[in-house]
């Protein structure tokens, strides 16, 4: 299914977007952030000034359905974004591996110097053969020699933001915190992350040096991070990254009961897109479908437009392989929610109660884990 097809050719967006923010428990940080960065912009952290909307380019070396992208069109996807305002790329070591770094520092080459790289360490993959061996390695003499290959494949001296991908069981995160303060001396790394940690976690890393973001899966189709994560971000004043904004393009009206995935396409082992899940979810796309006719856009740019209106140092990297989404999901920016109309789509949200897990539970595990404590 064609998702531009769910609305009459000739769309035309208007309006800015509104951000409306809501007090959490404990202390409250103002949220300063929205009123200090320039118009289409955010700040993770306080500080590190980003488009409202990035790029993720995990899939431009391999889709989830598997096939492999013309590497062409995926640089020239790249730097449209960019053309387009969008100043926050997304990438992995693990991604590829390493293919997704090389796309991204090939495309991002004439305008480095303008945008964020935001890219993560952390699993434990062979630096020579890119062989993906078993479990976690955060260890500081492995995240060092990571970074290396790092900027080599991103044809730069520094990264802007990096995260730890997974909180390793293995290490405490003080010793990890202490070797990116090393490389931040060093000025290989500018400002540093975590995706999917423990809040105590981030609390103990917080301590040692700020965080300048946390990168957690976040969408209408997952609200997890409202529960701990967002309220430990408003407190600390750290930025929030949304990976999988668009719940894997469910939210875009891509997949329904008829779809089936192709063979080694993670959504095909999600069971809240199982046989028995999947017609109960699509409520939450009929819900995005008929507010995208009442304000005259796609389905995936309210999903985009409701995660900016929840902070505003809420930044969605939506990522794909097409053009025409790319141009679509930054296009999420310029829609506008009333507080009234917030108000209301939230209560009609409330009503529909997502099942199944987000992930298989052998990835799931790696999600929320708590760094051991330094002996």
């Amino acid at each position: 299914m064609n998702r531009r097809n769910l609305l009459k050719t000739g769309l035309t967006i208007a309006g800015g977007s509104l951000l409306v923010s809501n007090a959490s428990a404990g202390i409250i940080i103002p949220e300063t952030e929205a009123a200090n960065a320039t118009p289409g912009k955010r700040k993770l952290g306080g500080k590190l000034e980003v488009s409202s909307i990035g790029l993720g380019v995990q899939n431009m070396p391999r889709t989830y359905e598997t096939t492999i992208p013309s590497r062409p069109e995926m640089i020239k996807i790249i730097r449209a974004a960019y053309d387009r305002g969008v100043t926050l790329f997304d990438t992995a070591e693990a991604y590829g591996p390493f293919e997704s770094e090389r796309i991204l520092g090939e495309g991002i080459a004439s305008f480095r110097n303008k945008i964020v790289i935001e890219t993560k360490y952390g699993w434990n993959i062979d630096q020579k053969t890119g062989q993906r061996l078993p479990g976690l390695n955060s260890r500081p003499e492995h995240i060092k020699e990571v970074v290396e290959g790092m900027l080599k494949r991103l044809r730069t001296d520094r990264i802007d933001l990096l995260y730890q991908h997974r909180v390793d069981p293995a290490v405490p995160i003080e010793d990890v915190v202490g070797a990116i303060k090393d490389l931040i001396s060093q000025g290989k790394v500018l400002h540093y992350g975590l995706s999917e940690p423990g809040t105590q976690t981030v609390r103990r890393a917080h301590a040692i040096h700020p965080v300048t973001a946390i990168q957690n899966e976040y969408s209408l189709l997952w609200r997890g991070p409202e529960e701990t994560i967002l309220p430990l971000c408003q407190e600390l004043g750290i930025g929030f990254v949304c990976w999988s904004p668009l719940g894997i393009g469910f939210l875009t009206g891509a997949i329904d009961v008829n779809t089936r995935f192709a063979p080694g396409d993670i959504r095909g082992t999600e069971s809240r897109f199982s046989t028995e899940n999947i017609a109960n979810n699509l409520a939450l796309v009929n819900l995005v479908k008929k507010w995208a006719v009442q304000k005259n856009a796609t389905p995936g740019q309210i999903s985009l437009a409701w995660l900016l209106a929840q902070k505003p140092w809420v930044v969605p990297i939506p990522g794909t392989t097409q053009m025409a989404h790319m141009l679509e999901n930054t296009g999420a920016s310029d829609i506008k929610f009333t507080a009234d109309e917030l108000k209301q789509f939230n209560q009609e949200a409330a009503t529909i109660q997502v099942k199944g897990l987000r992930l298989p539970q052998a990835v799931l595990n790696f999600s929320g884990v708590e760094a051991p404590v330094k002996g």
